[in-house]
Parts: structure tokens; sequence; C-alpha cells
């Protein structure tokens, strides 16, 4: 009997830390940082800390605002971003590349879009103008 219970205990804890993506419910979910509605499949993005606890963005600028003003002593497993041309689906923002673009509105007015690599960025920028920029880049560039 003392065996089930322990297997038990160990299993909830186990699914308690689950450490994944929550979807984010467009029209619903209020962005963490500034607390807009997040609407745009094409630049929300999301954090999950080791333990699990999802902060969801409107835009990928109030991620980055939020990982240095408010989370940046939390340990973070999960950097995700919205793939511009795949609107709704997140990536690991950590690979992605980053283009900010004038002709390119992001929800937060930092014209600010990721793609899943730098080929898709290099088309985007040849379509829309901009600068391009890695994950540590696009940080730094948000800083000032």
């Amino acid at each position: 009997m003392k065996y089930f219970i322990f297997i038990g205990l160990i299993t909830a804890l186990l699914v308690s830390c689950n450490v994944s993506p929550q979807q984010i419910e467009y029209g619903t979910d209020a962005c963490h940082y500034c607390n807009m509605t997040i609407v745009d499949r094409q630049h929300a993005s999301q954090l999950v800390t080791t333990k699990g606890k999802a902060y969801k963005y409107d835009a990928i600028e109030c991620m980055v605002h939020s990982l240095k003003d408010e989370l940046k002593d939390t340990e973070i497993a999960l950097h995700l971003t919205a793939d511009f041309n795949h609107p709704g689906e997140l990536m690991d923002a950590t690979m992605a590349s980053y283009l900010v673009s004038d002709q390119i509105s992001s929800p937060m007015g930092e014209n600010l879009s990721a793609f899943e690599n730098e080929k898709a960025a290099q088309k985007a920028q040849e379509k829309f103008t901009g600068q391009l920029f890695s994950w540590e880049e696009i940080q730094n560039h948000l800083k000032q």
C-alpha cells in the first residue's frame, strides 16, 4: 500500500512540474508585461520557467523587456516566439532571426518580427527592408 502511495506522489510531482508551453488563447489571454489582450498571431511570444510556469506576451519586445526587468533572476526553460511566416506557431526564440522593419507593425510599436532562420529573415528583409538581428543582438538593441 505504501508503495502505491509513493508512486502516486512521485507521479503527481512529475505531472505538476511539466515544462511545456501553454496554448495562447488569442483574443482572451493578456500579455504578462503590458496587460494588452494577445490578438496578433505573428508577434506573440512565451516564456516557460524550469518549474513550468508560462508567461504569455503580445509582442516579442514585451518578452525581452520582461526578461530584463522582471524575470532576470528567474530560470527560464523555454524562450518561444511566433514565426512571422507561420502565425500562431511558436518556435525557439534563441534560434530565431529577427527583423526590425518600419513596414511590419508589431503590437507594441518596435516593428519587430521573428523568423525561423536567417534565410527566411533575409527574404523578408528583401521585401520589407529593415535590419536583421540574432537573439543576443535583439536583446541588446531593445535595451537602448
